[in-house]
């Protein structure tokens, strides 16, 4: 996304404008334009253009990551507009914002004990602690049933979300005579956690939704839920994870199904399903794997934003027999 900053006079050599403009992250960037310098030493940039990031898989046809391309193997439009990619990188190492958004209704009371066990697991194969806060993944724990509750906030401690898991469960019977409407809140809690949780966020950020794909309660719509995450520069993993010989099963097959591939096809992440040959533990290295293998590409928009829209990309490669996987739109903030 493209973000409107106050210009600033920053004093900057050469050699350290060129590593500092390679690692800029995040839903937008800062692109520097040089001014005439005091002396031959230093030269002072000035903050001024708006950059656009965008984050992309490369998969073969076997389903193969692919991480050794380069700028140049890339090709980029917005609008149908072919677009200059002037920075890119690879990102392997940099922290990850993760949300975990956790079904916890009715209709998952019998696989929420497989759920939680698996993300005790994610914990471990994913969440990276260093000394310094800023370089350290972040989590946070979200459930959704005929309510929604923020369970844990943004957090790099890994005891804080290995206390808050087993909490995670369905609602009370009391709670449920009590219920006034809703039912599961899915569009809801993905608005919630885009706008309160991850919006200002400016790591590499994620959710990551373990449900059967129903809801029947929201405020919100599909679309809202995909626009919110849109708007936050956030991917939505979706991982089918249903009964199918309990209540609701039969959805999360079906419709719910449609749900979830359509939350990851447009926000560019991947959808995944539970089943026989693959299991929770397995997608969750799957999606490891995904963050630490993604390029970073960021370009400057030809056109300029008049008014806030989306716009539409499209992002192929050169190299023939290869599998793009991004956001197909972004947020273009006047």
């Amino acid at each position: 996304m493209a973000d409107t900053n106050t210009p600033k006079m920053i004093p900057i050599d050469a050699h350290s404008r060129r590593a500092f403009i390679a690692g800029l992250t995040g839903a937008s960037a800062l692109a520097f334009a040089q001014k005439p310098a005091a002396d031959n030493d230093a030269a002072i940039f000035s903050v001024a253009v708006n950059v656009v990031n965008l984050l992309a898989t490369v998969r073969t046809k076997k389903n193969e990551i692919v991480r050794d391309l380069t700028k140049d193997d890339f090709d980029l439009t917005e609008n149908s507009r072919p677009q200059t990619i002037r920075y890119f990188s690879r990102e392997t190492d940099l922290p990850l914002t993760v949300g975990l958004m956790i079904d916890t209704s009715m209709s998952q009371e019998k696989v929420l004990t497989a759920e939680r066990t698996a993300s005790f697991r994610f914990l471990d194969q994913v969440l990276r602690q260093t000394r310094d806060p800023n370089t350290s993944d972040k989590l946070f724990v979200m459930q959704f049933d005929m309510n929604v509750q923020l369970r844990q906030n943004l957090t790099s401690s890994r005891k804080e979300l290995e206390e808050v898991l087993p909490y995670i469960d369905t609602p009370t019977r009391n709670e449920l005579r009590s219920q006034n409407g809703g039912g599961t809140l899915l569009f809801d809690a993905i608005v919630q956690a885009s706008n309160t949780v991850l919006k200002n966020q400016r790591n590499r950020k994620a959710m990551i939704v373990l449900s059967d794909g129903e809801d029947n309660g929201s405020n919100a719509t599909l679309n809202d839920a995909i626009e919110a995450a849109q708007r936050a520069d956030t991917l939505i993993y979706s991982i089918l994870f249903s009964d199918a010989t309990y209540g609701f099963g039969g959805f999360g097959r079906g419709e719910g199904r449609n749900v979830l591939q359509k939350l990851s096809k447009e926000t560019g992440a991947s959808f995944f399903e539970v089943s026989k040959k693959q299991s929770i533990e397995q997608i969750y290295q799957a999606i490891q794997d995904e963050l630490r293998s993604q390029y970073n590409l960021g370009f400057v928009s030809d056109t300029p934003t008049e008014i806030s829209e989306f716009r539409t990309l499209k992002l192929t490669t050169k190299q023939k027999g290869l599998v793009v996987q991004y956001r197909e739109r972004y947020w273009a903030r006047a």
